[in-house]
């Protein structure tokens, strides 16, 4: 029991008297901190005292591609925590290969009655994949917040990483070290995120008169496998520096240049996109450009508690600036 009571006051930020007084529907703590507790005791996996089963707590979905990426658990442990701090219960939808689609689970939602919807990462950011789920929501006033770029014309309010500013940064980064012939490995060509980073390395190619030619594009799925044969082509196309939309390619594109008997970052320097789990820990340590991601599961969590409010969400995407993170796979372009 004091191991219950201490993990849910950490849990919401309170003393573990509240949540005892909560426990034990005791008078004298508020109503939005009565819904956090138990909105904690559900997140943690506790059951609620049989006084207090009878109130259903507040659902909010939490609609992620996938978990094999470390950047989604770790949105969905931001974002889930700040929702229990609002007395907002997350439901964990994440798709699977041959599973439960989008479209799927937003009818399973909208059955459940939830409260609002926040995805991390989906159809939204991709032009040519399907839609229609996104219509139901807004037809029936489901407040939704998207996190990261969305295409146009959606409606729904959005916080976003600055992929120009992470492009930017990454591309500077490898041209203070010498590199001449920077190549980059994105998402699908309908992927918004993967758009902006590309417009973005385009712009500053120009500005430094060598515009930025298509063999040293490259695109591939979020995949380390995808990463690799990316980055193979890339190589072949003699590039000495590899500008990576997430880590997971650009773990891909070390063990391509590996593959070809080259060394990061002796010969073939890598930047990645995310800073997610352990990428300290990989051989070399991953230089990468790292997403905010407690600024933002945060702010998307307070622009969905105001729009279940009834109060008006900002209707302009808000961008957070990324941080470059400099490490080993990086270096002086070899000279020859």
């Amino acid at each position: 029991m004091t191991r219950r009571l201490a993990q849910v006051a950490k849990k919401v930020g309170v003393s573990e008297a509240t949540v005892s007084r909560v426990l034990n529907n005791k008078p004298g703590v508020s109503e939005s901190t009565r819904q956090a507790v138990l909105s904690a005791l559900d997140v943690l996996g506790y059951e609620r005292p049989t006084q207090l089963r009878g109130e259903r707590a507040r659902l909010v979905g939490l609609v992620l591609p996938e978990l094999q990426n470390p950047i989604f658990p770790a949105f969905a442990e931001v974002i889930g925590g700040s929702l229990a701090q609002q007395g907002l219960t997350p439901v964990l939808c994440t798709q699977t290969k041959g599973g439960v689609s989008e479209a799927d689970y937003v009818d399973l939602l909208l059955q459940q009655q939830v409260s609002g919807v926040v995805f991390a990462g989906g159809l939204y950011a991709q032009a040519d994949a399907p839609h229609e789920h996104y219509k139901l929501l807004a037809a029936r006033n489901i407040p939704v917040v998207l996190v990261n770029a969305a295409i146009e014309h959606l409606g729904f309010p959005a916080v976003s990483c600055d992929d120009a500013v992470a492009v930017e940064q990454a591309w500077r980064h490898l041209v203070s070290l010498g590199h001449e012939r920077i190549g980059l490995v994105l998402g699908p060509a309908d992927h918004m995120p993967s758009q902006r980073k590309l417009a973005a390395a385009r712009a500053l190619a120009d500005a430094a008169g060598a515009p930025l030619t298509d063999e040293r594009v490259a695109r591939a799925m979020f995949s380390l496998e995808g990463g690799q044969a990316a980055a193979t082509r890339l190589l072949e196309s003699g590039v000495t520096g590899i500008v990576c939309a997430s880590d997971p390619l650009a773990l891909g594109a070390v063990r391509a240049a590996r593959r070809r008997g080259l060394d990061v970052p002796r010969d073939v320097s890598v930047v990645g996109f995310d800073d997610s789990a352990f990428m300290n820990c990989t051989e070399p340590p991953l230089t990468t450009v790292r997403q905010p991601i407690e600024a933002m599961g945060r702010a998307a969590v307070e622009i969905l508690a105001l729009q279940i409010a009834g109060s008006a969400a900002p209707s302009e995407e808000l961008l957070f600036e990324p941080e470059l993170v400099v490490r080993g796979s990086t270096a002086q372009a070899a000279r020859g």
